[in-house]
């Protein structure tokens, strides 16, 4: 069942990024005078098909993964006479850039659009307050301490541990001052630090921003206290209830969940004597976890038993609500960021300093978006707005074939007057395919190393 909502989300996910993208195209070339004969979501044999009053060919196809828009042009074959003045070819080398931009443009339309409905819903963040810091990292050497809240990162604020992230990924690769403001969260002065970066995680596989450079976020403890039991396991035999804390078991004291569960998977099938605190009063019981056995053979205790997870402090939670025009603003910057974020992150993969194994394809699209499907429409639609910035900027990158290409060539056109030679450009396209190939094969292949 999980597998099957993985597949349909990537399918509806990728679905809408194709038609936003191409009905960017369609609705521009429409307005620019051009005939549209098909508009296509997805490759290959149509699964479904329907003619509007035009006579434009809507398709659904059966392969989800792109999407076209064809528009009459003499370039790829005869046209009637009557159509000639609609063909693409013969309109104005502005209007044919205003219909390639279109595709990515409605892109970036669409993660606004995404982002607005999350800011306008609410965004909840958990303040940046640092729970400990890795021993001669680049934190320490910046003189953050356990308990500061980060306020913001090189100048800019970071309300969020998901702010600070993203200050922090504009840095993945670099050599060079970063800079930090922190302040404990009970007072109003800030200390402002600097320390330096050398190549910082240059070429991580998978890098793990918050780790690296050392911070570890404050999280609350995680008690020993009964959160779930599985039908007639062992916990739910020994009598424990929802709510109950573990004191101690063996008469040793369990402080934290963690030492729970250790203690008991140390003792398969063994009788454990446990105090238990219920509604304030302490109950002594015993309990036998069942053995089970790893896939490896390994022995370990179980007793069916999952913690209550804890309460953040209401000072730990950021609340960030727009209005409506409010959040335009915020939408608009967000897709701005994520934009020139998008653009650094190829250069430096380029140059080196980002490992190319980051490069994920669709099975890595379709994990993440039944993951973020499953975990509400805030998180689906946020993921919905980083992939449609991915693929507008990745659509506008000056590589024959993609909308990049064409801008590049219609942009050369426009300068000096004529067009680029059909050889030039046929050679360019060529490369262009081989090139788009080539990675959409190394990312299928990231994939697969991942699983």
């Amino acid at each position: 069942m999980e597998l099957l909502q993985t597949i349909l989300s990537m399918i509806v996910t990728l679905g809408i990024l194709v038609a936003f993208h191409e009905y960017g195209h369609f609705q521009v070339a429409r307005w620019c005078g051009v005939k549209v004969l098909r508009f296509s979501i997805g490759f290959g044999a149509p699964l479904f098909r329907w003619y509007d009053k035009q006579g434009t060919e809507f398709v659904v196809a059966a392969l989800p993964l792109g999407g076209y828009v064809k528009m009459v042009d003499e370039r790829e074959g005869s046209v009637a006479e009557t159509d000639k003045p609609y063909a693409f070819n013969r309109q104005s080398v502005q209007k044919r850039i205003a219909i390639v931009a279109a595709g990515p443009l409605a892109n970036f339309i669409l993660a606004i659009v995404a982002f607005w409905f999350v800011f306008v819903s609410g965004v909840t963040g958990l303040a940046p307050v640092v729970g400990s810091v890795v021993a001669d990292s680049v934190a320490e050497r910046a003189g953050i301490e356990v308990g500061h809240e980060i306020v913001a990162v090189d100048g800019v604020d970071t309300p969020t541990w998901q702010s600070v992230s993203l200050q922090l990924m504009h840095r993945l690769g670099e050599t060079g001052t970063i800079s930090f403001v922190s302040k404990h969260p009970d007072g109003d002065m800030r200390f402002e630090t600097q320390t330096y970066l050398n190549a910082w995680l240059k070429g991580e596989e998978e890098p793990d921003l918050l780790r690296g450079i050392g911070l570890v976020p404050y999280r609350p403890a995680l008690l020993p206290i009964v959160g779930e039991l599985s039908p007639s396991g062992p916990a739910e035999r020994a009598g424990l209830q929802r709510g109950d804390t573990i004191i101690s078991a063996d008469g040793v004291a369990m402080d934290d969940w963690e030492t729970w569960v250790n203690y008991v998977r140390a003792r398969p099938a063994a009788l454990i004597d446990i105090m238990v605190e219920r509604d304030g009063v302490q109950l002594d019981m015993q309990i036998q976890p069942e053995l089970t056995r790893a896939e490896d053979g390994a022995e370990y205790g179980r007793v069916g038993m999952g913690l209550l997870p804890p309460s953040w402090p209401e000072s730990m939670l950021r609340q960030m609500h727009y209005g409506p025009l409010g959040a335009i603003s915020a939408a608009a910057e967000r897709t701005w960021e994520l934009s020139v974020f998008t653009l650094g992150s190829i250069g430096k993969m380029i140059n080196g300093l980002i490992s190319p194994k980051n490069l994920s394809g669709p099975i890595t699209i379709a994990k993440v978006a039944g993951d973020s499907a499953r975990s509400g429409v805030e998180a689906y639609l946020s993921f919905l707005a980083l992939l449609s910035v991915s693929l507008g900027v990745l659509n506008l990158m000056p590589v024959p074939v993609l909308d990049g290409g064409h801008l590049l060539f219609y942009g050369i056109e426009w300068i000096k007057g004529s067009p680029v030679s059909d050889r030039i450009q046929q050679l360019a396209y060529q490369f262009g395919i081989v090139a788009v190939i080539s990675l959409m094969i190394f990312a299928f292949y990231n994939d697969i190393v991942r699983l």
